[in-house]
């Protein structure tokens, strides 16, 4: 049986849940869904189901450059595999994609799914097309634990963690509904990852982990650790090992600069504060002026945004001599939402101090309103059932299998 941690449903005044585990529910048909699984698991997947070692290690090989070169999603098409293993193959073992349930594309290009898992999750990714470049936005839970305040994904509850291959599929179907196989690293769309999906990567760092070091492996998908960002919320205990285990750009998503706004706002400010985080980036392994951290900072009409705030932004990281640069965020308004965007005066305003202080402080041009794909608006719109609900159906559908 697959499992991952997930966390329960926070406790008030309780910023960091214990995760536990909780069992996904086993395919109905009992295959394997190889993708996701690193080199030495697919060897040792084969040699499970009984290839003898030699066999298993070539094999291995092959099925690696057909899923993540080449795109395979069936067994049948790999010529260099004896056409008579290839029902031995289908009958234990599959290579998935996460079910897309909508599909919608915005006035200015990007693209939004809603996906589901095999045990009826639903989580989604965001696609944004520049003119040299495009971005995948990834999820890495099914919601969020840290119910920031502006952000319409923290008014989700946190279901679980996404596991290495859900997290790899996203990358999977973004290629297949871009055409982008067979992969090769000239002429793509799909140039860059950003870990800002739904959830906090940091509290699922095992599963991140191993699905970007599938994502950055040389001899399949082959994205380079400086085009995938992971952001954080600051969950401080984890970015050192981030940085020496995963070794991708940082982001933080700060969004103010006095505990009093950002207790509000972020609540993991009440666990990890800002003087600690800010610490934590001046040692994350890898950072230099060649690659900065980058700052994420939501504009929130009179509540961080005043020239004051950006001044006290410009000593901290003067501070801490960190090599930043500051993105800009106008808040992507939702339905419900306690907040209103700052006018372009002040988010002017506030950009030019800090550029006046030696750091880059572009603007973000919000991309996807219109779908609901721009930054903080993640939601799926899909039922949410209890815990309790959901775990007697897990338990109805491993009785029916027996």
């Amino acid at each position: 049986m697959q499992t991952v941690s997930a966390a329960p449903m926070p406790i008030p005044g309780h910023i960091d849940p214990v995760p536990v585990t909780r069992a996904i529910t086993p395919r109905a048909d009992g295959r394997v869904d190889l993708v996701g699984l690193s080199k030495a698991e697919l060897r040792e997947a084969l040699a499970t189901a009984g290839l003898e070692p030699k066999q298993a290690k070539l094999r291995a090989k092959q099925i690696w450059h057909w899923i993540y070169n080449r795109g395979a999603t069936e067994f049948s098409v790999m010529t260099d595999i004896a056409k008579a293993q290839h029902p031995w193959l289908t009958e234990r073992f599959v290579i998935g994609r996460p079910q897309v349930v909508e599909a919608q594309v915005s006035a200015d290009g990007t693209r939004k799914w809603l996906l589901r898992s095999d045990d009826g999750q639903d989580f989604e990714m965001v696609f944004i097309p520049d003119a040299d470049r495009g971005t995948l936005c990834v999820s890495s839970q099914v919601g969020c634990t840290l119910n920031c305040t502006f952000c319409h994904t923290g008014t989700m509850r946190l279901v679980r963690n996404l596991t290495a291959g859900e997290i790899v599929g996203q990358v999977m179907l973004a290629r297949d509904g871009l055409g982008e196989w067979p992969s090769q690293p000239e002429g793509r769309m799909l140039t860059n990852i950003v870990m800002m999906g739904m959830g906090e990567p940091l509290y699922n760092f095992d599963n991140v982990r191993d699905a970007l070091s599938v994502v950055m492996d040389g001899d399949g998908l082959a994205l380079s650790k400086r085009r995938i960002t992971l952001s954080t919320s600051g969950v401080v205990p984890m970015m050192e090992r981030a940085g020496a285990e995963i070794g991708v750009n940082l982001a933080v998503s700060l969004h103010a600069v006095t505990k009093e706004v950002r207790d509000e706002i972020v609540p993991l400010n009440r666990k990890y504060g800002i003087e600690e985080l800010l610490q934590a980036c001046a040692d994350y392994p890898g950072a230099n002026n060649a690659r900065r951290i980058t700052f994420e900072y939501v504009m929130l009409k009179d509540k961080n945004d005043s020239d004051e705030d950006a001044r006290e932004l410009v000593r901290l990281l003067r501070h801490y001599k960190l090599p930043a640069k500051v993105n800009l965020i106008p808040f992507n308004p939702w339905p419900g939402a306690a907040y209103e965007c700052s006018t372009p005066e002040r988010i002017r305003s506030f950009s030019n101090i800090i550029f006046e202080g030696g750091i880059s402080a572009p603007v973000r041009t919000p991309r996807g309103r219109d779908i609901d794909a721009a930054c903080g608006q993640l939601k799926t719109a899909a039922e949410r059932k209890s815990r309790a609900e959901m775990d007697r159906e897990a338990e109805a559908k491993m009785a029916a299998l027996g």
